[in-house]
């Protein structure tokens, strides 16, 4: 802008002195081109220190200007970095506070997979010790014993004695290692229990050879066939028991290696009356035998409340005949104190009547 003005100055000047060279002489030139000289010197002057004044308000301005903004800009910095800096400790934090919970629960699940090596250590030597006490056949009695309880306390808790008992003789001397006292049409049922164990591992066992284990299985039927036998003509008995007894086999895989492979000793013992039972079935068949007896005595006492509320709708009707009597008797001494009342209100009208002395009044009332 400043530079524009200067340039129109000198512009102005150079056509003055042209109009001079046009009209004047040299004397009128000299002297004219000396004011000139002074005007043009003064203005220019002038327009230096406006030209510098100009320039340093500028200057001024514009370092004021870039000042403030630096300013501004050193806060905003300041201000972004902050929160940078707040958001990086809060991640920080975050990811801390994740990592901790994550190693904890390494630390956890490490306690934990301890625990289960621990146990697994326990089970280990605990299946050998099994292993140790199924090799005796007097042990191995006594497991499935044991066995046969829990499951019938399982199905009828504390009813020993009333559904059910262990070690019960019977009339022919043989011990029953459980009976059970079920309705009728199954009656009295005796429950024992075998573990044929030998043979059977012998006849899965894939180390030994084929021949091997044939023979192991023609044992194994052997065994348990000799089992069915002795069931059958000891634990049914004619009169004392029901037609059926049960063979309880305390090892799941013996009873479905009957089931699945051996259909012939399925069907002897069928001919036997002696059913072949694994601890689930065996369980199952309690259940069942259970919640007869509990319809049984739902049936029962259904009957007796028949009974009861019978009765209870015969003393009903009693109580609502009194009842009826009862009330027409109230009714008439209802209306007994109705005319009570009549004649009262009139006996008090007459004698307020008196007391006022009042001939005609009383005369009136005698007439009604």
């Amino acid at each position: 802008m400043d530079f524009i003005l200067i340039g129109i100055g000198i512009l102005i000047v150079i056509l003055q002195i042209a109009n001079l060279l046009k009209k004047d002489d040299d004397k009128d030139i000299v002297e004219r081109l000396g004011k000139l000289e002074k005007n043009v010197n003064s203005d220019l002057g002038q327009f230096k220190f406006d030209i510098n004044k100009n320039l340093n308000d500028d200057f001024n301005k514009l370092n004021n200007s870039l000042e403030d903004k630096f300013i501004n800009m050193n806060e905003m910095i300041e201000h972004k970095l902050l929160l940078i800096n707040e958001k990086v400790n809060e991640r920080i934090d975050q990811n801390f506070e994740k990592t901790n919970k994550t190693f904890n629960n390494i630390l956890e699940r490490i306690s934990k997979i301890d625990e289960a090596q621990k146990k697994i250590d326990s089970l280990t030597s605990e299946i050998v010790d099994l292993q140790s006490v199924l090799t005796d056949k007097k042990t191995r009695g006594i497991f499935g014993e044991v066995n046969l309880n829990y499951i019938l306390s399982s199905v009828f808790g504390d009813k020993k004695g009333d559904i059910y008992d262990i070690q019960h003789t019977m009339s022919n001397g043989s011990i029953a290692d459980s009976i059970l006292f079920a309705p009728e049409p199954l009656g009295t049922i005796c429950i024992d229990s075998k573990f044929p164990l030998e043979n059977y591992q012998r006849m899965t066992d894939r180390s030994l050879s084929a021949t091997e284990r044939e023979v192991a299985s023609k044992m194994f039927k052997a065994d348990v066939k000799k089992h069915i036998d002795a069931i059958s003509s000891k634990y049914i008995i004619a009169g004392e028991t029901a037609d059926e007894a049960i063979m309880f086999l305390p090892a799941e895989a013996i009873f479905a290696e009957i089931n699945a492979y051996h259909y012939d000793l399925l069907e002897y013992a069928y001919n036997k009356k002696v059913w072949i039972a694994g601890p689930t079935t065996l369980m199952s068949t309690l259940t069942i035998i259970q919640m007869i007896v509990k319809n049984m005595e739902k049936d029962k006492y259904a009957k007796v409340i028949h009974v009861e509320l019978n009765k209870l709708s015969n003393e009903f009707a009693k109580y609502r005949e009194r009842w009826d009597k009862l009330s027409r008797s109230i009714d008439t001494v209802t209306k007994d104190i109705k005319d009570i009342n009549i004649t009262t209100e009139k006996i008090t009208k007459r004698f307020d009547s008196i007391n006022s002395v009042d001939v005609n009044l009383l005369t009136s009332k005698e007439d009604d």
